[in-house]
């Protein structure tokens, strides 16, 4: 994801900002009067994350797919507050805070969502949204999502050369149990052109769960701790934006997750094995700094971006389904 260096401004922070709340109340109004509003048994606990985008639901559904009843239309909803808004171990919001929201429909084997954040990105966009759709079969006691995302960030104004960045991506994740407390996870992605740069990309991640037994925890609080890994690399960019590979990296997380009733609050370590350099051509951050070592190829100036590095994530939301 490479994009020119743009400066964000106060004007386009709060239009995000405004927007993605906007959003918020217009989901939870949505769901409300549309479905019971029930806590989920299960929660976000023992789902684990593989890089899923902004607050989509999508995960967390796979987790207790084998839960739903047969034929049944159901709705689920969240909406939160995140320290950091992180995506596959890089910052979207410019190590800032960010708010989402979330709604999803299922009916058998089929789902479609939509998912809205507030991010700071080189191209200022008023939001991210995220357009879901797939199906999850069970096979066993192993649950399956395939899956099709198109993420949009209308309001851009400063599109470059690309004309924005909007693209859409395939997935595909299988879920399951080892006994009553263990939930392994593992799952692949395939984007065709990655922010409109021309270079296709490819993820692969796996991850385990464990979920805290009950008697050890208070009454109507549940927790589980998780984990996870994954690996993206890329093609070639278009040459209008260098010609070359965007740079392979590792990314890994881990954390808690506590649930009581429909309130959730998730507390996780992200962190890539990208270099400061490397993070500058990944993600184009307008505030990237010299100093750093340079590529007459990729960063002749040697600029440097903190976007990639570790980072410390709290996440609170309420679920409604």
């Amino acid at each position: 994801m490479h994009w020119h260096s743009y400066t964000l401004t106060k004007p386009d922070r709060f239009k995000a900002r405004a927007f993605a709340a906007g959003a918020i109340l217009c989901l939870e109004a949505l769901v409300t009067s549309g479905a019971r509003a029930q806590s989920s048994q299960n929660g976000p606990i023992g789902a684990v994350s593989l890089g899923g985008r902004g607050w989509s639901a999508s995960e967390t559904a796979s987790a207790r797919s084998t839960d739903r009843a047969v034929g049944a239309l159901e709705f689920s909803a969240r909406a939160g507050i995140a320290s950091d808004y992180v995506y596959r171990g890089i910052t979207l919001s410019d190590r800032g805070p960010a708010i989402g929201a979330a709604a999803e429909a299922t009916l058998a084997l089929f789902y479609a969502g939509i998912a809205v954040a507030s991010v700071r990105q080189p191209t200022q966009p008023a939001a991210e949204i995220t357009l879901t759709g797939g199906v999850r079969p069970t096979i066993g006691n192993i649950n399956l999502d395939f899956g099709v995302a198109y993420f949009a960030y209308p309001g851009e104004a400063m599109p470059g050369p690309t004309n924005g960045v909007d693209y859409w991506e395939l997935s595909a994740r299988a879920d399951t149990r080892i006994g009553e407390a263990f939930r392994v996870a593992g799952g692949y992605a395939y984007a065709p052109d990655v922010s409109k740069t021309g270079a296709w990309g490819q993820y692969a991640a796996a991850g385990i769960g464990f979920e805290v037994p009950s008697r050890l925890l208070p009454q109507d609080v549940s927790a589980s701790i998780t984990g996870g890994a994954g690996y993206s690399w890329f093609g070639n960019q278009a040459a209008a934006l260098g010609g070359f590979p965007l740079p392979a990296y590792l990314n890994w997380q881990a954390g808690v997750t506590m649930a009581h009733k429909k309130f959730n609050l998730d507390l996780r370590y992200h962190d890539t094995n990208l270099s400061k350099e490397s993070c500058f051509v990944f993600t184009g951050d307008p505030n990237a700094r010299p100093g750093g070592r340079p590529d007459p190829v990729t960063n002749p100036a040697g600029l440097t971006s903190g976007w990639c590095g570790a980072a410390f994530v709290a996440k609170l939301w309420f679920e409604l389904n």
